[in-house]
């Protein structure tokens, strides 16, 4: 439910106060060293940021999505390596286990989550399925009251760290596509599941991901998430959230760019003169704001749509879309307004030039959300 004004001002100024003043001075270390520090983790725990989205009767925060958005704003000011550390157990590693787990599922691991205690991560990618994800081969065949899970799952955030995994597995091979796919809940430390060594990436360094290879993992049935055969059900309303989540992120980063730009562009000389008086870099100051500024309102819009109990599927795409193009581009001008300078490592703006790129491709790639955008919107009749 959302929180009174004043509950929500507090949180809000918390955070960023938390992110300027002990999160903003570590990044260059975070990025150099590929770790956030295990005392800054503990921290994020202590400010509940691990259970943000996890009802308040299992110690979670239990914000709305509007309330989400705007914590993920000011998380956004800052690495987005940061925000990985506790993002899979706010969005697509619970988030499954909020909507559809039973008391009992719920029960064992909601608190653990809602305290940091229990990393999630969310195992939906595979060597032949990502943006195609009703394609998943991940085998998970019943056998009396456990299902055996066998394949490999990869790019997977927080595996590593995780001690959950939110899996989809293909249980009826009988039905190709999404009717074939079922979700679990999977322990890390079932015997025959391994995590592979963390990949070396273009950015967000600090932030891993790894492949998760299952060799016959049983999985007792009780751990299974919702019906047989709702997997691909579960992992799109996840997905859902996790998109408005991700847009607020990125209308964050941009925040974050575009007043390093005005700072910048107020103190350095060209011709005499600040660079901000030249209409040139004005005008691509005047650009990152306005579509910084769009993607917010619509980002806030859905996620009080979303509260109010509306589908926003398309709303959802749209935004995750329109926002995670726009950082890419507000990150783009923020190197060409500093010119070298954005373009060597003092500043940080190639890392956040690096870092944004990502946030095109997951939790559904710019050209999924244009098939979903267009597929809801013909379906309304336009």
């Amino acid at each position: 439910m959302p929180l009174d004004m004043d509950t929500r001002t507090q949180l809000v100024d918390t955070v960023r106060r938390f992110v300027s003043e002990r999160l903003r001075p570590l990044e260059a270390q975070v990025a150099e060293q590929d770790a956030v520090p295990e005392d800054v983790l503990e921290e994020m725990k202590g400010l509940g940021l691990y259970g943000l989205s996890i009802p308040a009767e299992y110690g979670g925060l239990d914000l709305s999505m509007e309330d989400e958005c705007l914590v993920a704003i000011e998380l956004g000011r800052t690495s987005p390596a940061f925000r990985s550390a506790f993002g899979t157990n706010v969005g697509i590693g619970s988030q499954g286990l909020v909507m559809f787990g039973t008391e009992e599922q719920k029960a064992k691991y909601l608190p653990g989550i809602a305290s940091g205690e229990i990393v999630t991560s969310f195992a939906l990618t595979e060597p032949e399925a990502g943006s195609d994800s009703a394609n998943v081969q991940l085998r998970a065949e019943r056998q009396g009251d456990v299902y055996v899970l066998n394949g490999a799952k990869r790019f997977i955030t927080n595996a590593n760290r995780a001690h959950l995994f939110t899996v989809m597995a293909r249980s009826d091979p009988s039905k190709p596509g999404a009717g074939g796919v079922s979700a679990f809940l999977v322990e890390r430390n079932s015997p025959g599941l391994s995590v592979g060594r963390p990949e070396k990436k273009m950015g967000q360094q600090g932030a891993h991901i790894c492949d998760v290879i299952f060799d016959n993992v049983r999985v007792p049935v009780e751990n299974r998430l919702g019906e047989e055969g709702q997997g691909f059900r579960v992992a799109m309303q996840v997905l859902d959230r996790g998109r408005l989540h991700i847009s607020a992120v990125c209308v964050g980063v941009s925040e974050r760019l575009i007043a390093d730009c005005v700072a910048y562009a107020s103190e350095r000389k060209q011709f005499g003169q600040p660079i901000a008086g030249f209409q040139l870099i004005q005008g691509m100051i005047a650009d990152s704001k306005t579509e910084s500024m769009a993607a917010k309102a619509l980002t806030m819009e859905t996620a009080r749509k979303r509260d109010a109990g509306e589908s926003v599927t398309m709303e959802a795409a749209a935004a995750k879309y329109f926002a995670s193009e726009m950082v890419g581009k507000v990150a783009d001008r923020a190197v060409q307004i500093f010119g070298g300078a954005g373009y060597v490592a003092d500043h940080g703006i190639e890392r956040f030039y690096r870092d944004v790129r990502i946030f095109r491709i997951y939790e559904g790639t710019s050209q999924i959300q244009q098939v979903v955008i267009a597929r809801e919107t013909l379906k309304r009749g336009g």
